[in-house]
């Protein structure tokens, strides 16, 4: 009787569960869409409300969506926040013309942390593709697992466990570390960058809104950064994080 009850809250909690994330999807695509229609017939203001909301609160958005809200707030004068919604989409899709734009809005024509290498392309392309390279990794070694199960008797060497291993080894890489870097872009104006998270640090640059840093922590008030090859830290209140 208990495994039956048990069974049944089980079965009861992951059908609630596709079911509210269900919910959530086509919620989340109802406001994009009322959003959209809102924006085509140049109810910009009532558009934003909803943009913001599915970014703020969702934490979902699109890169469309992403270049109409910077649409938006050039259109209302604060270049801050058009040049945050571009450095977000920039971060999705690394595009010089994003670049030039920002460029354009912050009146900085020597802006950093927007130089992308071809190796960042081809590590944002595998990270992107995180979800499915892990569970080909997964499902190969659940595989693996089951034939050495199955002849165990044969494989009864070292060898026979190695590929199995490997496997075991390239699943945790992929799913821990086959991950994009934290960015954020500079919006304290202006930005004071410092050797030591500490105010009696050496002072290394002050800038002004519009650079785009990678963050590699976070301790207290302060983020560690990337900035010229070098370990830096900013105050938190200096950096908006993508």
């Amino acid at each position: 009787m208990q495994n039956s009850k048990a069974n049944f809250l089980t079965k009861f909690s992951i059908i609630l569960a596709v079911f509210i994330q269900s919910f959530n999807c086509q919620a989340n695509t109802f406001d994009l869409q009322r959003a959209d229609s809102l924006f085509n017939t140049n109810n910009y203001q009532e558009a934003m409300v909803y943009y913001e909301n599915m970014l703020e609160n969702d934490q979902v958005f699109s890169p469309a969506m992403l270049l109409k809200m910077a649409f938006i707030s050039e259109g209302k004068g604060d270049f801050s926040k058009a040049s945050f919604y571009l450095a977000k989409y920039y971060d999705i899709n690394p595009n010089p013309r994003v670049i030039t734009k920002i460029k354009t809005l912050t009146e900085q024509p020597n802006l950093v942390g927007y130089e992308i290498s071809d190796g960042d392309r081809f590590f944002k392309f595998l990270s992107d593709l995180q979800q499915e390279i892990t569970g080909i990794f997964a499902a190969l070694l659940l595989i693996s697992i089951i034939t050495l199960l199955f002849f165990k008797e044969k494989a009864n060497k070292p060898k026979y466990y190695i590929p199995t291993l490997m496997l075991i080894f390239f699943a945790f890489i992929a799913n821990n570390f086959l991950k994009e870097p934290s960015t954020g872009i500079v919006t304290g104006s202006p930005t004071i960058i410092m050797n030591k998270p500490t105010a009696g640090g050496k002072l290394i640059k002050n800038v002004d809104p519009g650079h785009r840093v990678i963050i590699k922590s976070s301790k207290d008030i302060w983020y560690e950064i990337e900035w010229g090859n070098q370990k830096a830290f900013v105050k938190k209140e200096s950096i908006t994080k993508l």
